[in-house]
């Protein structure tokens, strides 16, 4: 990540004391994230992360630590706000809104092993029992509805013909009978923090949380962290799936829809790599960078159809 907003020792205290964190002895930037700026804060008090908000509005930001407030309401585990002197959820820097939310130790892997992806499904399942608050977005941010962005950059590319072909085979299965709900839809293996004990999972970074279809965000966690290379890793899925359904069971619509929500979750995931480094933000040294997305997206659409059906069976079977 780069580091939009940098600060010195007495810049850091300043911020921090609207906090009522005083005594800061350490500060360093983190890496990770694409829109923020993120400082790891030591002081006598404890240990903390401070969030400066590059790109979100101050409307977005609120939004954002509320959703963690209400999260840790339903006893939900994940970063959790600390709030201003004023009683306030956010501050600011110049005219960038901040945050500032207790760090939480345990270690982040690049890769689950299938036992602590257990555990993430299980999270997962937990997440989609909390009622969404109203002000959730209904659209998954880089999802079908932002599709026709590509005509803005891309029109008539072989890109955009491969993201249309793509749409229209996702269509007949946006039904009423599918199941919405709170929905992380950045589950990657690096939003999870794991306990050293490795008994629990914590979920992270819930920049991109939505009311959408519960199955669109277990196909983003399989694409986020189920692949092995180019192809999917059965067992990791086994390992999440059995991990969700001890907390939610699938209905027969999901179930039907989740190979064609996966193969939907990779284009999406494609297309904001596409759009992010093409057009956003270009940037020539990952001009490619959604091409191994797209090949995954491609060989998840050509498993065969019962290939979801049979985990869920063999799961269910013991």
């Amino acid at each position: 990540m780069a580091q939009y907003t940098t600060l010195n020792q007495q810049e850091i205290e300043t911020i921090a004391a609207e906090f009522s964190i005083h005594n800061i002895h350490s500060f360093s930037i983190l890496s990770g994230g694409s829109e923020n700026t993120n400082y790891l804060l030591k002081s006598k008090k404890g240990t903390y992360v401070l969030t400066i908000c590059e790109q979100k509005t101050k409307q977005k930001t609120r939004e954002l630590a509320l959703l963690l407030e209400h999260l840790a309401t339903h006893q939900f585990e994940s970063s959790k706000i600390i709030r201003t002197i004023k009683n306030q959820p956010i501050s600011f820097w110049g005219n960038k809104p901040l945050m500032i939310k207790k760090f939480i130790e345990g270690t982040v892997y690049e890769e689950l092993p299938n036992h602590l992806l257990e555990l993430a499904g299980s999270e997962l399942g937990r997440l989609h029992k909390i009622k969404a608050p109203e002000y959730l977005s209904k659209q998954a941010n880089f999802g079908k509805e932002q599709f026709i962005n590509v005509k803005k950059y891309a029109a008539n590319s072989a890109f955009e013909k491969w993201l249309h072909k793509k749409l229209e085979s996702f269509l007949p299965y946006f039904t009423t009978g599918l199941p919405k709900a709170l929905i992380h839809s950045d589950l990657f293996s690096n939003n999870v923090v794991i306990a050293k004990d490795e008994q629990s999972a914590t979920i992270m970074d819930f920049e991109e949380a939505v009311y959408y279809y519960r199955i669109f965000d277990i196909g983003m966690t399989i694409i986020g962290a189920c692949r092995d290379e180019e192809k999917i890793d059965f067992q990791k899925v086994k390992a999440l799936l059995k991990g969700y359904t001890n907390e939610i069971q699938l209905s027969t619509l999901e179930i039907d829809a989740l190979k064609t929500f996966t193969t939907y979750a990779g284009a999406a995931m494609t297309f904001w790599r596409h759009l992010n480094f093409h057009y956003t933000e270009p940037t020539p040294d990952l001009f490619d960078h959604y091409k191994a997305l797209k090949v995954i997206t491609d060989y998840i659409e050509a498993l065969p159809t019962d290939y979801f059906h049979k985990i869920i069976e063999e799961i269910s079977a013991k």
